[in-house]
């Protein structure tokens, strides 16, 4: 090979260009990490109505290290979802010298027992809220699915002029509702809208006329539902059934 020159020339020049490609990978390196590219910009979009300046101040100054080109933007999205309200983060950079960050936060939809917050998406999250909402239980699989019901039940029960207060999903995977008039409302395993609706419109336009509070409502007749109102008298008696048919609409 040593009496070969046209390889030793092909090996000189491949030297020298892999020791040209190193010089300028490490000169670039050290420009790149000097601290003349800082982040002089944090901006922060979103509807945001739980986090706040304070949240994101604290991020930049504890967990995004580096400069406009060596910040770890993976890592700056991650810090960002660690907020409680964060449901969703991008970010990216922005020449010369800005991190624009994107927050979706949480809307709250209900409250998971009193473990978690449900936000509208039938997602678990943990954050606290003030806000006055509905309470759902139910087993650990089903947060989606009582998410998703809870906002058929709500349209059925509008014409009543009651909210849910509270939706249980047993794991028998019955369901039931506690309205915000503290009625108890039973609707079974089948055929739940289809009950509730004919009960929505049977209570609006009859029961809701006779002046008497109803207390607890069995949709799961086949024909029709049983209603119990609260006693009157002085003295406590068993409460009893008063079963009522969608059809006739009456007691």
């Amino acid at each position: 090979m040593w009496d070969k020159p046209q390889v030793l020339n092909w090996i000189a020049n491949f030297l020298f260009a892999l020791a040209a490609v190193l010089m300028l990978y490490g000169a670039l390196y050290v420009v790149v990490h000097l601290p003349i590219f800082p982040i002089r910009q944090v901006r922060v979009d979103g509807a945001l109505d739980h986090v706040t300046r304070e949240q994101v101040k604290l991020i930049v100054s504890r967990h995004l290290q580096g400069n406009f080109f060596t910040l770890d933007l993976e890592q700056a999205r991650s810090s960002f979802e660690k907020l409680p309200w964060a449901r969703s983060v991008s970010v990216r950079r922005r020449w010369p010298d800005r991190l624009e960050v994107t927050v979706e936060e949480h809307r709250e939809l209900a409250r998971w027992g009193n473990i978690a917050l449900v936000n509208s998406y039938g997602e678990l999250f943990h954050a606290a809220s003030d806000s006055d909402l509905p309470v759902f239980y139910g087993p650990g699989d089903g947060v989606h699915e009582v998410a998703e019901h809870y906002g058929k039940y709500s349209q059925l029960l509008a014409v009543t002029g009651m909210r849910v207060n509270e939706l249980v999903l047993t794991p028998r995977r019955a369901w039931q509702i506690r309205t915000d008039k503290g009625m108890v409302i039973e609707l079974g395993r089948e055929q739940m809208d289809e009950r509730l609706a004919k009960f929505a419109d049977v209570y609006q336009g009859t029961l809701s006329k006779l002046g008497v509070a109803v207390r607890y409502a069995d949709l799961r007749y086949p024909n029709g539902f049983a209603v119990r109102k609260p006693e009157t008298g002085k003295a406590e008696k068993p409460a009893t059934n008063e079963p009522i048919t969608a059809k006739a609409r009456a007691a």
